[in-house]
């Protein structure tokens, strides 16, 4: 079934909270033309993209629509195609975004530097408490206290990178509690 882009763009801005499109081979066009017409949505609060083929380019356009969103609360892009390109375009944002609780980015194609980049990021964000960065390319250490399992080099940038997402991510958990 195809639904014209006006009225997509209608749907998505007016009335949807929870907008689920994993397994629909959205590509980096596609996360485009979602992220334009989802940026001004006062009502999305998760978002699910998993299982697609986004890639670093979609992954700016999901970007923008962080920084100009202000209700969406859960964004999962689990099993796609963002390396760390892509990763420093949605770090971006979240050194701006003030509603993101949770991104879920399991088994992507992040490495290092991408960890690196989240974890800068995270010194300006106090609302993500959530971060699933399983099965990437940054190694084999559990976090075991946000249930992330990262893949790390012995390297010491990619451990303090990932001792620095920690610390961030429990600052935020500790703000956030009711």
């Amino acid at each position: 079934m195809h639904i014209p882009f006006n009225t997509m763009r209608a749907i998505c801005i007016f009335e949807l909270t929870i907008l689920l499109l994993g397994w629909n081979k959205i590509g980096d066009v596609e996360a485009q033309h979602l992220g334009d017409v989802l940026r001004n949505s006062t009502t999305l609060t998760t978002l699910v993209l998993g299982f697609n083929e986004i890639g670093d380019v979609g992954a700016q356009h999901l970007g923008a629509l962080l920084r100009h969103n202000r209700t969406l609360t859960t964004l999962n892009l689990d099993f796609n195609r963002i390396g760390d390109v892509g990763t420093q375009y949605l770090a971006d944002a979240l050194r701006y975004n003030t509603t993101l609780t949770t991104l879920c980015l399991w088994r992507n194609y992040i490495g290092d530097v991408g960890a690196q980049h989240l974890a800068n990021a995270l010194r300006h964000n106090t609302t993500l408490t959530t971060l699933d960065l399983r099965d990437n390319q940054i190694g084999h250490v559990a976090a075991q206290h946000w249930n992330v399992t990262l893949s790390l080099t012995a390297s010491k940038e990619t451990y303090n990178a990932r001792q620095e997402i920690d610390e961030f991510i429990q600052r935020n958990q500790q703000r956030n509690k009711p």
